[in-house]
């Protein structure tokens, strides 16, 4: 109906022009104009009134209607009811006096509302810091893959929380945080623990709201969720202010803001199916390929698309390199598995990036621990394709010769299916006996006689012992990357980690929010001393609960991987980064915090032996280790630089002679 209109206005338009002597009079030419235009605009207007009421219904879990619309309840209780109708069973979060009306809610609706067994429907659990309960809703968000949920008062509350909220939106993790706020009376007063919460949130989330219309209230908090788990995942805020909370309305049980831009941009991509055109393009561009490799990122995981992408890789014997954040979304133990490209990447899945011809990415985003000098990133690849659900990330940083925008998961399901239709079959052994080389000759190692206790040996161990079937938290330094590099990740979601941020102290809170989601899982916070003092606090949250939680600190005393820095790029100067004096027991920590395990390694032949007593363990264990303080992390790509720049260490084979003139010395991780 649009397009007719639109070409009724055309036809006048060009009939104008030409001054035909169909119509004399150009004033009735213009009232001719006017009233189509006006029906036009009209009928664009009830087709996008159509579209939100859609989005409504589709929004709405239970089209029926619900058993508490129309009763009258305190804003608090809709806020809580929301929550239970998205089916939130944890709830992290620190009190205080302007999100106490809530707090009362969710504990009235866990009295009322208790389980057969006893237990609460929607547990509030607390935190030794606002910033825990943020990475901990994130490690439950990532270890789920639902919206994680945050409850916290105003102003310090709120500020708290800035770095979990900043760190899930560059990572894409979905979380809604839910911020008390003074009386809508006293905002913009400076009142006691009052903080511009929309000014400072709006820079770091997806979206915030201040709710000042109490009848916006549910709407708000349903939209919340939906913003939070649509389209690229992120970080949604609302600030409530006290009265919204006190204040008593009609529950509607159902609708949502009208959200037309989001809705429709949203709905743009989710309904941007591959065609067959685009499908012949992309098989075009892989038939005239050898040496095809696919580079996944986190956005698989996001997408729940790993199987489609490995089925993908599979039909056609592509091999798969992954980010960071992407790890799991490819069983890294298979031999077309790569495993993780980039600054600390297998020097093998450098390399294979270096040789490939064709470069797949999917859900990734060139970012620059990967990609640190693009013009040099994939300098063989003669064709490069992209597959995401974000347009800003089409050629923000690498130009591409094919790219899709649209869900990956039928994406992929949609080239496999043309790919089987046309038949499509080509030879790469060739590839593949490349790639197997790549990995026996460049595979990790390190020092393997040494008398002092080596970090990647503490974690072949646990691995071991696992199966690469745990989930693994860390925080963030040189044992992060150890731990990245030296685990086996055989499905997603097993691997939890501050990706973009880099953010210390995630490790622990994250590991908790993830037991809470995969109750059943065996969960490993692997940390560092220095990043596990940022939120160290959380050790007595994790016995609280009585969570089953293994804690292994690799403590080398200090900062290691600024350390490491420090030694190749400052002459050994180690400024603010040595913390051999600060002689912190971190045992005696734990057991004031009530880990009933808390033992200490420093002997390299106990190895084995203790580091199984301490998986084996029943309940929250923690295991410190005492490591070289000179380990590094190898490979290492300097920033800014191409992998054929590549610092391979002692004890990993390395293709290229590296001089030391051609350490980039300008810039730190």
């Amino acid at each position: 109906m649009e397009k007719i209109w639109y070409l009724f206005l055309a036809v006048l338009a060009f009939s104008f022009y030409l001054k035909p002597n169909i119509i004399k009079s150009e004033k009735l030419f213009f009232i001719i104009w006017f009233i189509f235009a006006a029906i036009t605009i009209l009928v664009i207007r009830l087709n996008d009134i159509d579209l939100i009421n859609a989005n409504k219904m589709n929004t709405t879990k239970n089209p029926q209607k619900h058993p508490l619309a129309g009763k009258t309840m305190m804003g608090a209780d809709i806020i809580v009811q929301v929550l239970a109708d998205e089916n939130v069973d944890t709830i992290f979060g620190y009190s205080g006096g302007a999100i106490l009306p809530t707090y009362d809610a969710v504990f009235r609706f866990n009295n009322d509302y208790k389980k057969s067994d006893g237990t609460q429907p929607m547990p509030l659990i607390v935190p030794a810091n606002e910033q825990g309960a943020g990475f901990m809703a994130s490690g439950y968000a990532r270890a789920s893959g639902n919206v994680g949920v945050v409850m916290v008062t105003s102003g310090p509350g709120a500020t708290n929380t800035v770095t979990p909220i900043r760190d899930c939106m560059a990572d894409s993790v979905p979380i809604v945080v839910i911020c008390g706020q003074v009386p809508t009376t006293a905002i913009g007063t400076d009142a006691f623990q009052e903080a511009p919460v929309s000014a400072i949130m709006g820079a770091v989330s997806k979206h915030i709201f201040l709710v000042t219309d109490a009848t916006l209230l549910e709407s708000t908090v349903r939209s919340a969720f939906e913003l939070a788990r649509t389209g690229r995942p992120g970080p949604v805020v609302i600030d409530i202010p006290k009265d919204i909370q006190n204040w008593e309305g009609k529950f509607k049980g159902k609708g949502s803001l009208p959200l037309t831009g989001y809705r429709s941009r949203l709905n743009a991509v989710m309904n941007n199916d591959l065609k067959e055109d685009a499908c012949e393009k992309f098989y075009t561009l892989l038939r005239g390929s050898r040496k095809p490799l696919i580079y996944a990122g986190g956005g698989v995981i996001n997408a729940h698309a790993s199987q489609e992408m490995k089925a993908f890789a599979s039909a056609y014997g592509i091999p798969i390199v992954t980010t960071l954040m992407a790890l799991g979304a490819s069983d890294t133990t298979q031999p077309l598995s790569l495993h993780m490209l980039g600054m600390h990447g297998i020097a093998s899945a450098n390399y294979a990036v270096d040789d490939c011809d064709f470069l797949i990415a999917i859900g990734a985003r060139f970012d620059d621990r990967v990609a640190g000098n693009p013009s040099g990133f994939a300098p063989n690849a003669k064709k490069i394709a992209h597959f995401d659900v974000d347009i800003s990330e089409i050629g923000k940083v690498k130009q591409v010769d094919w790219h899709h925008v649209g869900q990956l998961k039928n994406d992929l399901n949609h080239l496999l299916a043309y790919g089987e239709k046309i038949s499509h079959h080509q030879s790469l052994d060739q590839w593949h006996t490349h790639i197997a080389k790549l990995k026996e000759i460049y595979k990790l190692n390190y020092d393997r006689k040494s008398e002092l206790i080596q970090p990647y040996a503490v974690i072949e161990e646990i691995n071991s012992l696992t199966g690469g079937k745990a989930i693994i938290s860390t925080g963030v330094g040189q044992h992060q990357m150890w731990a990245a590099q030296y685990f086996d990740y055989k499905e997603p979601r097993l691997w939890l980690t501050s990706g973009s941020m880099g953010t210390m102290g995630f490790g622990l809170p994250a590991a908790i929010g993830a037991q809470f989601a995969k109750p059943d899982r065996m969960v490993i916070d692997i940390d560092g001393d220095a990043s596990i003092r940022m939120n160290i606090g959380e050790l007595e949250t994790a016995t609280t609960y009585k969570l089953p939680v293994k804690v292994l600190v690799l403590n080398n005393f200090g900062d290691g991987m600024v350390r490491q820095w420090q030694k190749l790029y400052y002459k050994g100067r180690m400024s603010a980064s040595d913390k051999s004096l600060h002689r912190k027991d971190f045992t005696k920590t734990a057991e004031a915090d009530g880990f009933k395990y808390s033992k200490r390694l420093d002997k390299k032949e106990n190895l084995k032996e203790m580091i199984k007593e301490f998986i084996d363990f029943e309940g929250p264990a923690f295991l410190e280790v005492i490591i070289d303080p000179d380990a590094g992390v190898y490979p290492m790509v300097g920033p800014g630089q191409t992998y054929d720049k590549m610092i391979t260490g002692e004890w990993i084979a390395n293709r290229h002679a590296i001089k030391d003139e051609e350490l980039d010395k300008s810039g730190m991780f």
